[in-house]
């Protein structure tokens, strides 16, 4: 049976005109599962549905056909050119989630001539995206430098932390904790999944009073806090300025100096070593995983014999995937990130030297602890509106919500993985059993 998909081609040929609706079905792979309307009167998908999509001017049709898939669609949604209805935009899983796997493809050279003509040939010309969209790239080689160099993983962060503390502080909450928590049950608040969070990793690591940590990646120093007010001595290090100018302010106003430091600098400039232990929240995304040689061999060459180190990054389910994000991730989000298996994370691990201990995969407390983030950004919308902008805004309730259920669908994980650096003896410098509890 022919099907609309197939009939751009005849359309062609035959010099018909598409509709909105029309150009939008040739461009989706399959059913369209929720109601679709545009500026010009047509629609398509289930007129029942509880949500939609509403393209709104000539701009939105643009961004979508001459970028099929989540990059045009976040244009779209981002600039403002096309609504979702029946959703919060700061937290928009519930439209995502009936969207379910919506795919789109590259029409053929004839389905493109009638988009073309329907549309008027100056509407398919290139045009600005958001402002939030940061340049692809294979452009950032020319103006940053190559992948995961020094100057372009601090323009990466600066893209990512550098929104404004303000706004953390509303979406992430008093902790200040842009990492995955971990509950004991589904009923503990996200402040107390967060602290408990800390707890476990500080008990993976076996540290006491007077032990020193490095804490790389820190963020706004959760870590170097929870650990210094249990007598620690630590040193967290943090590509963001703003990051570092918030956290050590906490490390003062809380009493801390004596024992730890928020510093501004890229991890692999510390030049103290002979760490009792090592920390890694949340920065392995960052590093590129051709380079997880040499950042596990950074983690040996900073831990004294028997040091312990705690590894927490997001991964994929598999080891046989593309390593790169999509493209909303790549040029909204994460620019330059990366993600493997855990699989490849504990071979580099080992490969380096280094011992694993004990890994664990705590997938579903992401998906709990986005669902957290949304809902204060939910609560506080208009003040972050005010703060960053709605663009900006509505790119963090996008990328978090679809970020929970790629949690809840297993598309990626989330795993730490406890290691040993062993002595010239091999000695197990460890219980025999774990030590902590889960």
């Amino acid at each position: 049976m022919t099907t609309f998909r197939d009939r751009s081609d005849v359309f062609a040929e035959l010099g018909t005109k598409l509709s909105i609706a029309e150009i939008f079905e040739t461009l989706v792979d399959g059913e369209v599962p929720i109601r679709f309307s545009a500026h010009d009167g047509s629609s398509t998908g289930p007129k029942d549905s509880t949500f939609g999509l509403e393209i709104l001017n000539p701009r939105g049709i643009n961004y979508i056909a001459t970028a099929p898939g989540d990059l045009g669609m976040a244009r779209a949604y981002i600039a403002g050119d096309m609504t979702a209805d029946g959703i919060h935009p700061g937290d928009p899983y519930e439209i995502l989630r009936a969207m379910g796997d919506l795919k789109f493809r590259r029409p053929s050279a004839l389905a493109l001539v009638t988009i073309a003509r329907s549309l008027g040939w100056d509407a398919l010309k290139p045009i600005a995206p958001p402002p939030q969209e940061t340049v692809p790239r294979w452009r950032r080689i020319a103006m940053e430098g190559l992948r995961h160099s020094k100057t372009r993983d601090a323009e990466s962060i600066h893209h990512h932390y550098d929104v404004s503390n303000t706004f953390y502080e509303y979406v992430l909450g008093p902790s200040m904790t842009y990492t995955c928590a971990c509950y004991e049950d589904e009923g503990k608040t996200l402040e107390q999944a967060q602290e408990n969070k800390y707890r476990l990793v500080f008990d993976k690591l076996n540290l006491k009073a007077g032990d020193r940590l490095l804490d790389i990646g820190c963020g706004w120093g959760g870590m170097v806090r929870y650990a210094a007010k249990r007598g620690v001595r630590v040193i967290g290090a943090t590509l963001s300025a703003e990051q570092a100018e918030w956290g050590q302010k906490k490390v003062v106003e809380e009493g801390l100096s004596d024992l730890a430091e928020v510093r501004h600098s890229d991890y692999r400039d510390v030049r103290e070593s002979n760490f009792d232990a090592l920390s890694s929240i949340g920065l392995t995304e960052h590093i590129g995983v051709q380079n997880y040689p040499a950042y596990f061999g950074f983690i040996k060459s900073k831990l004294r014999d028997g040091g312990l180190f705690l590894n927490h990054t997001i991964t994929r389910p598999d080891n046989t995937r593309t390593t790169r994000a999509g493209d909303f991730i790549d040029r909204y989000v994460f620019p330059d990130g990366e993600l493997i298996g855990s699989g490849r994370i504990i071979s580099d691990i080992q490969n380096t030297g280094l011992e694993v201990v004990h890994e664990e995969n705590l997938r579903p407390h992401y998906a709990l602890t986005l669902a957290e983030w949304c809902k204060n950004l939910v609560a506080n919308w208009d003040a972050c509106v005010e703060e960053v902008g709605e663009g900006t805004a509505k790119v963090w309730g996008l990328y978090m919500a679809g970020s929970r259920l790629g949690f809840e669908r297993n598309v990626v994980q989330l795993h730490q993985v406890l290691g040993m650096k062993l002595g010239p003896n091999e000695t197990w410098d460890v219980p025999l059993r774990p030590w902590w509890n889960a």
